[in-house]
């Protein structure tokens, strides 16, 4: 995982990550690998902020309420056992921090209704998910409700999968639009023709060419070379802000645009193959007993031509190759390439080596679960903590934002 270069005069902490999980219970090994392996990296070198979506498990489970508050528990105590530290990253919970539903809320006033009913998701969960009445305002909207949770503590980056990118975009058209509407500032243009008096008459003459083309003519790149160009500059981080603000059209940044954070697709499927789910029923729990682990990864499914022990098979087709490759080492690997490709082992062999790897991988978690397991309130008192943190970061944005419109009392 590669950071980009941080960015001058960025509005917010030019370091803060936001991400968040709808409650679902406990969590399985893909969500270790896909998630939250890298938010307990990002903790140390980041200002984190991690929550608890239940708000957004409403949008399709409106019917089923009564499960929200458990799967909380379980789902944080995951993160917990995962490495995620309350000391290094603030975890809240989302319906305790209401200035979420009062920017979502707001940006539901100039939001365009096609924006949301665009979003490649939701014709297709519609589709997909026909056993739910999802044709509800909730759900409609939550693209707005996760646009209004990114927003809302001014992140510079959310680390998502490809597939997320979309939704991240979204937020950063949300975000564009909030400030050209609300972000007037008659003292921009003045600021920024100063600054703009302060760079060589080229690099000047370069820079309103840039503009107008994006302006006049629709060029969105040439806007984003304009921006490199004052990046690059020597003026001041406040001249810099100045001339990127004209860029935006003379308007002040209250809402910072996110960034996606590419994270690795996660390299642990199901143990039938395909994306580990529990509605699959072929996934492995976080804290999944050991006796459990080994009676899993023992039935698991292998290369189908190996019907019998003399067989020789092809790793590649087995799907408990794809569980070496994320646990074992290369040495192992390759034992067991000759050992499967000249039936020199039986299946049962190569699988003992993924499961004294999955055991040690979740021994730490087990020891940094207990003490959350044995004290409940533990969690809660976190949880409320961070809410506190988050709660007042999450007001600073909203007196912004109310004072842009109007909303003065």
């Amino acid at each position: 995982m590669t950071l980009p270069a941080q960015a001058d005069g960025a509005t917010g902490a030019d370091d803060r990550v936001l991400s968040g999980m709808r409650p679902t219970g406990a969590l399985h090994l893909g969500h270790y690998h896909g998630a939250l392996k890298n938010w307990a990296q990002l903790q140390n070198a980041h200002d984190c902020y991690f929550f608890v979506a239940d708000w957004h498990a409403l949008t399709t489970h409106y019917e089923t309420p009564e499960t929200i508050h458990a799967h909380t528990t379980e789902m944080v105590i995951d993160w917990l056992a995962a490495g995620v530290d309350p000391n290094k990253a603030t975890l809240f919970v989302q319906s305790r921090v209401l200035e979420h539903a009062e920017l979502f809320l707001l940006l539901g006033m100039g939001t365009p209704l096609s924006w949301l009913e665009r979003v490649p998701t939701y014709k297709d969960q519609i589709a997909n998910l026909k056993d739910k009445d999802l044709t509800t305002y909730g759900f409609l909207g939550y693209p707005l409700l996760q646009a209004a949770d990114i927003l809302i503590y001014l992140a510079r980056y959310v680390p998502v999968g490809a597939d997320q990118v979309p939704h991240i975009e979204m937020s950063r058209e949300i975000a564009r639009r909030f400030n050209n509407l609300y972000g007037k500032d008659p003292a921009v243009e003045a600021q920024s023709r100063a600054a703009a008096a302060k760079l060589p008459e080229d690099v000047r003459a370069q820079l309103a060419a840039l503009r107008r083309a994006a302006d006049q003519e629709g060029l969105t790149e040439k806007r984003e070379q304009a921006r490199e160009l004052i990046a690059a500059s020597k003026l001041s981080r406040a001249e810099k802000d100045a001339l990127r603000a004209q860029l935006s059209g003379g308007r002040r940044q209250i809402l910072r645009e996110p960034e996606a954070l590419l994270t690795p697709e996660s390299k642990l499927p199901g143990l039938d193959g395909r994306k580990m789910s529990k509605s699959y029923g072929n996934s492995i729990a976080i804290r999944e007993e050991r006796a459990s682990v080994e009676h899993k990864i023992k039935r698991m499914p292998t290369d189908p031509a190996r019907v019998k022990r003399t067989d020789p098979g092809t790793p590649e087709l087995c799907p408990v190759w794809q569980f070496h490759l994320a646990y074992t080492d290369d040495a192992t690997r390759d034992w067991v390439q000759r050992g499967c490709t000249t039936a020199g082992i039986g299946c049962l062999e190569c699988k003992q080596p993924v499961i004294d790897a999955i055991l040690r991988e979740q021994q730490p978690m087990f020891e940094r679960a207990q003490p959350y397991l044995d004290n409940p309130a533990l969690v809660h008192d976190i949880l409320a903590h961070g809410s506190d943190k988050a709660r007042a970061t999450a007001q600073q944005t909203m007196h912004a934002v109310r004072d842009a419109m109007g909303l003065k009392i």
